[in-house]
């Protein structure tokens, strides 16, 4: 019996000491930090111009891209990674509540607005009851694909309607009755043939070497679904937080951003006003 009573007691004692030596990194100011992003331009814009800035004042950067966005927050719960940029300041305050998260949003990034193609009209005179239309699946760009309809006067959306809760029962007929298509935000801009038109992020324009300024119809983006580097409210004062933000923000990341016809239409940030 007292043999067993000084082994589960050595047992405990190893139990507190891994517990001990579990220390969070959050709020820590280091050199060697892991962004995130989802599949599109926004990790390309980070590789070309953010990263050899932050690689000359000396930082060691990982960048982690994940197949669906869906991914990115939960990885930043965990703090298996530092930083994101993928995310609207809306779809940030969502996820908050939603995973009991504390994220903040330290700058903007060059934002592409969504907009209205089409392959198979060249006009948006040629709608009509009847005519499909693709909107994305998730409540934050779907309320703002809706939005557009309802500046075209295409449906009408409850006063009520949310935005990070948004569903389509909000949508109302207006000059039309349409056949409104719900899909994955990225499977929009090649399903075009499918339907009338189709509401695309324009990240996925940029990505596919097209024109964002070739929509029949361009958003008017609201501030808060313009993206931003998120990062946890815990690191907002650490250096890597502060030399990130000034990267974005910085003479040398305009001249890359404003050498690439790409990025043509994207919505620029006010600090280079």
């Amino acid at each position: 019996m007292k043999k067993t009573l000084i082994t589960i007691l050595i047992g405990l004692l190893l139990i507190v000491g891994a517990c001990g030596n579990d220390k969070s990194t959050a709020g820590e100011d280091k050199k060697e930090i892991i962004v995130g992003f989802g599949v599109g331009t926004y990790e390309e814009q980070f590789r070309n111009g953010i990263l050899p800035i932050l690689e000359d004042k000396g930082y060691d950067v990982t960048i982690k891209t994940f197949s669906q966005n869906m991914q990115v927050n939960p990885a930043m719960k965990e703090g298996s990674i530092d930083a994101s940029v993928f995310q609207s300041t809306a779809y940030m305050k969502g996820i908050n509540e939603e995973l009991n998260t504390n994220m903040i949003g330290i700058t903007f990034v060059p934002s592409a607005p969504q907009g209205l193609y089409s392959t198979n009209h060249t006009s948006l005179d040629d709608v009509k009851d009847g005519t499909t239309v693709a909107v994305p699946n998730d409540p934050v760009n779907q309320e703002r694909a809706v939005r557009i309809l309802e500046e075209l006067g295409w449906v009408k959306v409850d006063d009520d309607a949310g935005t990070t809760d948004f569903n389509l029962n909000s949508v109302k007929p207006d000059k039309y009755n349409m056949d409104i298509k719900v899909l994955d935000p990225a499977q929009i801009l090649v399903s075009l043939q499918d339907v009338d038109y189709g509401v695309v992020n324009g990240n996925y324009i940029a990505s596919a070497s097209k024109k964002i300024t070739d929509a029949l119809k361009i958003e008017n983006t609201p501030e808060e679904h313009r993206i931003i580097v998120s990062i946890n409210e815990a690191d907002k004062d650490t250096e890597w937080a502060k030399d990130l933000k000034a990267a974005y923000e910085s003479d040398e990341f305009k001249s890359y951003i404003e050498s690439q016809g790409k990025y043509d239409g994207f919505i620029l940030l006010d600090a280079w006003n």
